[in-house]
This record gives structure tokens, C-alpha cells and sequence, in this order.
């Protein structure tokens, strides 16, 4: 009896190919598409862009008519409106910088969506993610970063919980884009060319407006002050700033100005010089591990801090049940509380946590 697989499938190329290739692997593949946008309106904002608007569901169901596979929308709005949107307002309403996409990875792409399918059966989801599945000697599962780095995908994917990896499918991960799309075109699928999906699904670059019409909330504006109190002029409110930011202060300095804290007691938005942006230890919070359940000591790995950012060596040790002390060999720029730290060893993907704080030595 064939293993039966679900593909979320958001209309574009890679989870396309992700389905194509498990069915050609013998696998019983159902296509899914996850709805997710929260109003009618809203959809109208969809049509262009994102990765589960309506036309990602007119997409997706076309490459399963082409493939030949049965194919769903399950509702996850509720789902959604919890997990990523309310997550993502309070986080810049407490001044942090969240990361809504890995917040959905865990609990919406993996964690409803699995319940979901398991309940009807299936043995695995799958994705069109760029990254490896691996099962260590100790039995554990870790993430192992895809063929082509540039497209690796490991960062956001850190917190997946063993359960969660073990009934996780990724073909995508062993191929390149070019290798994918070159698929995809060989097999006549409509979305070989699509572009890749860009920013945030459900908002714009405008997050302020948006979180204020999301929550009700009228944020209050207040003071931009220098590292000694003194003050700059007048900010937009803490939810319109993140570490390191330099444009759209609207302030007049004699040297670049960058957002160096953003201090949600004093309602203030403290600017200093770019030297004053670097770090070189971090906490963070919310500590997942992949091939180990846990560290004991000093253990040397690299670490990313950002999506986009190279990974640098660093001394991690726990610091309390659920904390992690990182230490940098060399000093880092903007080290954001809300972010995401992730570990690695060689390709594998050690773990990672919530960015709580940075300090310098």
C-alpha cells in the first residue's frame, strides 16, 4: 500500500515540483492549499503576491490537473490569525522585531497542518522548502541546509519539534532552482517561470498602519534620544522602528544616525553612531535543538542572526533551563531582539532561539 503524503502547495514552482517529484517516487500525493487571508477584501490584496492568496489557490490547482493528483483548500484562518498575525502585532507593540514566517512554519505550515492530515490519514507532509531532512546515528532528526546555499531555507524552519520532522517530506532540498524550474518546465507545469513570493503575505511595508488597524491600538508617538538622554526630536511611534534602521528617522544629525535600542518603558527611540550598533554576546530564549536534545558546557558552532546573514563562529552554553548564552569571536552589527538566532554545524543545523537581548562585553 502506497504511503499517502500531503503537499501544501502554494502555487508556485517549488511546492509544484515538491508534488510532482513525490508522485514519482511512488508516493500517494494529495495537493493542499492553506487559506489563511482573514477577510473577503483582504483576498483583492492577495491576487499579486503572497503565498496563500486566491490566486495561489487558481495556481496550485492548475499544476494538480497537470500532475494529476487530488487537490484541497483547508481553512486556517483561525489558525493563522493566532499564531502569526496576533504574534506579530504584540511583538512590536512590546519592541521587538518578530519573524512571522518562521512563527508559521512551526505552527501553522507544520504544526495544524499535520494534526489536520494525520487525522485523515496521510503519513507525511511535505513542502517545497529548500532544505534536508537527515536522521542522526542517535535516532534524532536535524535539518541539513539544501544543494544550493542561496536558496537555503534552514533558518526559518530551526524550530520544527522531532515530531514534526519526522513526518516531513522535502524533495525540493536536493535539487538547485535552476534544476527545479528546468523540471518544471520538462513537465509543462504552468507556474515553471512564476517569480518567487517576496516580504510578509498579509501586509505591506507599512507594518505600523497595520498593526494599529489590526489592534485598535493608537500608538503613541514620543521621543528619539541620543545614548545620554538627550533628546533628537519626535518619533512615529516604537512599532515603525528596529534595530540598526537608518532611513525614515526624519531627523537632522551631523553624523549617520542609526536606531540603536527601542525602549517600550520610556516610549523612546535611542540613535547613536553606527560603532555603537555592534555586540558581542547574546541571549535568547526558546531553545530548540535538532541532533541533540540538549548541550552541557561550552560548544563551539556558527551562528546566523539574521536571514541574509553569513554565519560567524561563536561559543553557545545554556544559561538556565529554556535560555542560551551566545558569545561572538568577533563583534556583530544589530543584533535584533525577536529574531532568531540558528545554529550550525558544518551543513547540519545544530538548533536555534529567540533573540532576548545583546550586551557588549
Amino acid at each position: 500500500m502506497k504511503e499517502k503524503v500531503v503537499v501544501g502547495m502554494s502555487g508556485g514552482v517549488d511546492s509544484s515540483v515538491a508534488a510532482y517529484l513525490l508522485k514519482e517516487q511512488g508516493y500517494d500525493v494529495i495537493g493542499v492549499t492553506m487559506q489563511i487571508w482573514q477577510e473577503e477584501e483582504e483576498i483583492v490584496q492577495q491576487e499579486n503576491g503572497g503565498c496563500c492568496g486566491l490566486s495561489a489557490v487558481d495556481d496550485a490547482r492548475r499544476v494538480a490537473n497537470t500532475i494529476g493528483i487530488p487537490y484541497y483548500v483547508m481553512n486556517f484562518r483561525k489558525d493563522f490569525k493566532e499564531k502569526v498575525i496576533d504574534y506579530f502585532c504584540e511583538e512590536y507593540l512590546n519592541a521587538r522585531t518578530p519573524n512571522p514566517c518562521i512563527a508559521c512554519n512551526r505552527y501553522v505550515k507544520w504544526e495544524s497542518l499535520l494534526k489536520r492530515c494525520l487525522d485523515i490519514g496521510a503519513d507525511y507532509i511535505a513542502t517545497g522548502h529548500y532544505a534536508q531532512i537527515v536522521q542522526c546515528e542517535n535516532g534524532r532528526y536535524a535539518l541539513k541546509r539544501s544543494k544550493t546555499l542561496k536558496k537555503d531555507q534552514t533558518y526559518a524552519l530551526y524550530n520544527l519539534t522531532q515530531n514534526q520532522l519526522s513526518k516531513t517530506l522535502m524533495p525540493v532540498g536536493q535539487y538547485s532552482k535552476d534544476e527545479i524550474r528546468q523540471i518544471a518546465e520538462q513537465i509543462g507545469l504552468p507556474v515553471a517561470h512564476k517569480p518567487d513570493s517576496q516580504d510578509i503575505c498579509f501586509v505591506d511595508h507599512d507594518y505600523g498602519s497595520f498593526i494599529e488597524e489590526t489592534t485598535g491600538i493608537s500608538i503613541p508617538k514620543g521621543n528619539f534620544v541620543d545614548t545620554e538622554g538627550n533628546i533628537l526630536g519626535k518619533h512615529k511611534g516604537i512599532i515603525n522602528y528596529t534595530i540598526g534602521q537608518r532611513r525614515g528617522l526624519g531627523l537632522s544629525l551631523k553624523q549617520p544616525g542609526y536606531v540603536i535600542r527601542v525602549d517600550k518603558d520610556t516610549n523612546e527611540v535611542v540613535i547613536g553612531t553606527k560603532d555603537k550598533l555592534f555586540t558581542d554576546v547574546l541571549y535568547a530564549t526558546n531553545v530548540n535543538f535538532m541532533p541533540v536534545a540538549g548541550i552541557e558546557g561550552e560548544v563551539r558552532v556558527k551562528a546566523k542572526i539574521r536571514y541574509n546573514s553569513p554565519e560567524v563562529p561563536c561559543t553557545i552554553s545554556m544559561d538556565g533551563e529554556d535560555r542560551i548564552k551566545v558569545v561572538f569571536d568577533e563583534p556583530q552589527r544589530a543584533v535584533t531582539p525577536g529574531q532568531a538566532v540558528v545554529f550550525y554545524d558544518g551543513d547540519l543545523v545544530v538548533g536555534g532561539a529567540t533573540i532576548e537581548k545583546a550586551v557588549k562585553l
